[in-house]
């Protein structure tokens, strides 16, 4: 026992001599080529085995013959290593070379092309990290694309409307100023229907930006659905007359839910104002409210003829004008293209859910709210 702990020791011993050694070499080398680094350790290793072997083969006394045997099975060994280390060590630095020149494509056009065999398990993992960092930058790239032309679209049909509108009252001020007007309270009563469409394009305008950055508040309060469409068809009627079409209940069940009243109420008013609009003279404006998997959802569904498929997509993005059934009329009574796209905004602010799509001759929008719980005599659902 005591012959196998001196060996033991002097193998060890002979070891971290070696390890010693080599300590300042490895240091060196730990910043350069990983290839390098691997050829390093597999020296040290070689180095430390061989150290070992020697101190023990020369306690143990052995003969010439048998000494060279052992050296010669040491030093074949220690070959076989350092090659084999070495052959390693330059396909992980290839396979990081090959890697860094893919890396330089995250981001571009073409897209990440991650490398066909990785040589070890971690560069797979960076590669497939890489892969799904340039598919989030494609996917942000194509959002800021439609974001930037759905920017454009809005500035130019607010611009549009507004030039409508100012230039009619530019024509109807100078026509006072100049004395030629015959019936000034006519064109009173037309400038102020034209102020207050510039204040309602200016009024979107800030509750959208509000929307998008996020600054919307909510007071939330316990409501009927009932109340809250009837809220709406009372703020719209006057619009549906005037139009000379009617307002229907498609089954309104007085549902109770969790919301701010008077953005949903504003929803509800988007929502109408536009179908009313889009339907032609005679037609039909129909709204409904129903409990569906623990959701309410209030429908209005309109006579606007349909919405073509290829653009249903895009109904509730800023600026969004579509064809001619839903384009602001010559009139003065279009919009400017913001209305769905703060209903979508106030909705989402409620964790809900707008929708739309093609039904009977129209279309019908969908608004999904979280019901409310029940509560004492509260309306159940």
């Amino acid at each position: 026992m005591t012959d196998f702990l001196v060996i033991v020791a002097l193998a060890a011993l002979g070891a971290a001599l070696a390890g010693v050694l080599a300590a300042p070499a490895v240091r060196v080398l730990r910043r350069r080529s990983v290839a390098l680094s691997l050829f390093a350790v597999a020296v040290l290793a070689v180095a430390a085995m061989a150290a070992g072997t020697v101190a023990v083969a020369q306690a143990m006394f052995l003969s010439g013959h048998d000494l060279g045997v052992v050296m010669a099975v040491v030093a074949v060994s220690g070959v076989v290593s350092l090659a084999a280390a070495l052959l390693f060590g330059r396909r992980i630095a290839a396979g990081s070379r090959e890697l860094a020149r893919a890396a330089r494509t995250v981001g571009s056009e073409g897209g990440f092309v991650a490398p066909a065999v990785p040589p070890t398990a971690e560069l797979a993992a960076l590669s497939r990290a890489l892969e799904e960092t340039s598919g989030r930058l494609a996917e942000a790239r194509e959002r800021e694309r439609a974001l930037d032309a759905s920017r454009r679209d809005l500035i130019a049909g607010i611009s549009h409307d507004l030039r409508t509108p100012l230039a009619g009252l530019r024509a109807m001020a100078e026509a006072l100023e100049d004395g030629v007007a015959e019936d000034t309270a006519r064109y009173h009563a037309r400038m102020r229907i034209e102020v207050d469409r510039l204040a309602a394009m200016v009024d979107d305008l800030f509750e959208l930006s509000r929307i998008q950055a996020g600054a919307l508040a909510l007071t939330l309060s316990r409501v009927s659905v009932y109340d809250l469409v009837d809220d709406a068809l009372a703020g719209a009627g006057p619009l549906a007359r005037a139009s000379g079409v009617r307002l229907v209940d498609g089954g309104v069940a007085p549902l109770p839910v969790r919301v701010d009243a008077q953005q949903i109420t504003r929803v509800l008013g988007n929502l109408l104002v536009n179908a009313i609009r889009a339907t032609p003279a005679d037609g039909t404006v129909a709204v409904s409210a129903r409990h569906e998997r623990g959701r309410v959802v209030l429908a209005v569904e309109d006579g606007c003829g349909g919405i073509p498929p290829e653009d249903l997509p895009r109904v509730f993005d800023t600026g969004w004008r579509g064809g001619a059934a839903r384009t602001p009329r010559a009139d003065g009574k279009g919009g400017a293209g913001l209305g769905l796209a703060i209903v979508r905004g106030i909705v989402e602010a409620h964790e809900g859910r707008a929708t739309v799509c093609n039904a009977g001759s129209g279309c019908r929008f969908e608004v999904e709210l979280p019901a409310a719980e029940p509560q004492g005599d509260a309306p159940a659902a």
